[in-house]
């Protein structure tokens, strides 16, 4: 669901129970639109989150330890002058909006107590984080908004703060039920019941909308002329109870494949049985967990620009070029009528004549012999007219040996691309990004990437689990450590695991010259479809020992060959089937 004012008052909630007058220790800035405020009270530590992107703003708890650049930027800087050493001593919503308003007890170079303001707040695109003085006067903002950008609103250092004007709608925390029959007796009855809350109630997602009309009445787009009236306003009053109250739930909606769809501070029905449901301890928990792979896919995206555009750009001139040479091999395929018909001009020379155009030739070729039309040139001769054919039908002959070859190079380019994106998709830390263009650098992409120096040494690591048995397995994270654990780390009576004809990581399982059970060979076959391109419940996985794997001079990094090998159709490792086996390691 959208971050809204609801939304908002819990997470504040959950930050004035557990941290009141907690201390601002730490400020970082993990992203160009994020700040992280580590804060401390009593024996508890975490970071305050304001995320003002446009893809996942929000303000919340974390317990997620974030990589931070090596030099921070200037925002940064301030903000670590301005309320490092500071406290939180009071937490407002102004309005019923999402905006939050922190007052920081802190003080001045000289030493002085003041107050100072952070002011966060969540609007999507126009999300925003600023730093106000003690007169509610502009010291800073993340994202400085002049004349030219709004005649509106401006936000400059100086300026006065100005609480974005708020619609005219009433407040979802006044329970008055004359009031709410009133206002849907004014609604268009033809109209949904969505429609009648988030139009007539401020700071309401259309989820909350949805699951409240679903509650009344099975449904969630039901007119209003269709819901019971006080069945309705039930429903409602009994959430704007939970409002009031502060009695939440934080609730996660999660796919058939476990991946979470959507969040929420109420328990969720309205998706019926499409998706199963979570409860968490605290917002905190929920957000991290709901963001998780939204915020390393960003993070991974941002970082890994130039590989990105790389990558697009091989891709699509690779394709072109396939797309060239499997044309040229269709019309290679002419050979043999051009053979035929120097052979019908050989067979007929003692009736042409120079200058002729054409002839009609029988064609002995075909059972039926037909006769044909053979075109001819007046400039030559009709033996030189043949030798021209033949001539034609040897390049046509010789080109589909050479497309062919040029075709399965190029098809391989684009498998060993394709695995490289496979590899920044699944990437989890800086060094597996630095990894990648490395990789790139010393497979001829060098000059795709100026200004780019390799690394001295590289530090990033394979995956490491623990099967049920008890045996290690190694998963490479990118072509060159797939090289290195196949052809180099890896003994010769280890097993070896990848996805058929898919892109993906070599898995290892280390047997130490024992015989692993039915189940490590499952789980090693379910952690390789995993770490592919892949998917779905009957990935097929070959598998063979090491000693069988052959690396062809000249080939690509992660390229191998096989022969000796059985194939596994397995169902891809789930995340708790991972975190099982990552506890063992």
């Amino acid at each position: 669901m959208a971050f809204d004012a609801c939304m908002m008052r819990a997470v504040l909630t959950e930050l004035k129970r557990d941290f009141p007058e907690a201390k601002i220790e730490k400020v970082l800035q993990p992203r160009n639109d994020e700040i992280d405020l580590v804060i401390h009270y009593g024996r508890s530590s975490r970071r305050l989150l304001f995320n003002v992107g446009p893809n996942a703003p929000r303000l919340q708890l974390s317990d997620r330890v974030k990589e931070n650049p090596k030099e921070a930027p200037m925002f940064c800087m301030l903000l670590r002058k301005l309320l490092t050493g500071g406290k939180i001593v009071e937490v407002k919503q102004p309005g019923f909006d999402r905006i939050a308003e922190l007052r920081v007890a802190c003080y001045d170079e000289m030493g002085f107590k003041i107050d100072r303001y952070i002011v966060c707040e969540i609007m999507g695109k126009y999300a925003n984080l600023i730093i106000l003085d003690a007169d509610k006067k502009i010291i800073t903002a993340l994202k400085m908004i002049d004349f030219a950008a709004s005649t509106v609103r401006q936000v400059l250092p100086g300026l006065k703060y100005q609480v974005p004007a708020l619609p005219e709608k009433l407040s979802p925390l006044v329970i008055d039920r004359a009031l709410f029959f009133e206002k849907l007796a004014e609604f268009s009855p033809e109209r949904s019941v969505e429609r009648f809350i988030t139009s007539t109630y401020s700071g309401i997602a259309t989820q909350i909308a949805h699951e409240l009309c679903h509650r009344a009445s099975g449904g969630v787009d039901t007119p209003v002329s269709l819901v019971n009236s006080d069945t309705l306003f039930d429903v409602f009053s009994d959430w704007q109870s939970l409002l009031i109250n502060e009695s939440y739930t934080p609730t996660m909606a999660k796919s058939p494949e476990g991946k979470p769809t959507d969040y929420s501070y109420m328990p969720i029905t309205y998706l019926g049985d499409t998706v199963s449901t979570e409860s968490y301890s605290s917002f905190s928990e929920l957000l991290d967990n709901y963001f998780a792979e939204r915020d390393r896919l960003e993070h991974i995206h941002q970082r890994a620009k130039d590989i990105t555009t790389l990558l697009n750009n091989a891709e699509a001139r690779t394709e072109r070029k396939l797309g060239i040479q499997r044309q040229a091999l269709l019309d290679s395929e002419k050979g043999e009528e051009y053979k035929r018909s120097a052979d019908l001009i050989t067979a007929n020379l003692y009736r042409l004549k120079k200058g002729m155009d054409s002839f009609v030739a029988t064609d002995y070729y075909d059972d039926s012999c037909p006769e044909i039309e053979i075109k001819l040139d007046t400039r030559l001769t009709p033996a030189q007219n043949a030798q021209r054919l033949y001539k034609q039908y040897n390049k046509c002959k010789n080109a589909k040996v050479v497309l062919a070859e040029q075709i399965k190079l190029w098809e391989a380019e684009l498998k060993y691309l394709e695995s490289v994106r496979a590899f920044l998709e699944g990437a989890e830390r800086e060094e597996d990004i630095i990894e990648l263009r490395d990789e790139l650098y010393r497979s001829g992409y060098a000059s795709k990437l100026r200004g780019y120096a390799p690394p001295k040494k590289l530090r990033s690591t394979p995956h490491k689990f623990r099967t049920t048995g008890g045996f290690t397995l190694l998963v490479g994270k990118n072509n060159t450590q797939n090289d290195l654990l196949s052809m180099k780390s890896a003994a010769k009576d280890d097993l070896w695991f990848h996805t058929k004809d898919a892109p993906g990581s070599h898995v290892i399982l280390v047997t130490d010259g024992k015989e692993p059970a039915d189940v490590d060979y499952t789980e090693a076959a379910a952690v390789a479809a995993r770490f592919s391109k892949a998917s779905g419940d009957n990935v097929a996985v070959d598998y063979t020992r090491v000693k069988n794997l052959r690396k062809p001079q000249g080939s690509r990094p992660g390229f191998v060959t096989y022969k000796t090998n059985y194939t596994a159709y397995v169902s891809e490792a789930t995340d708790e089937l991972l975190d099982k086996m990552r506890q063992g390691v």
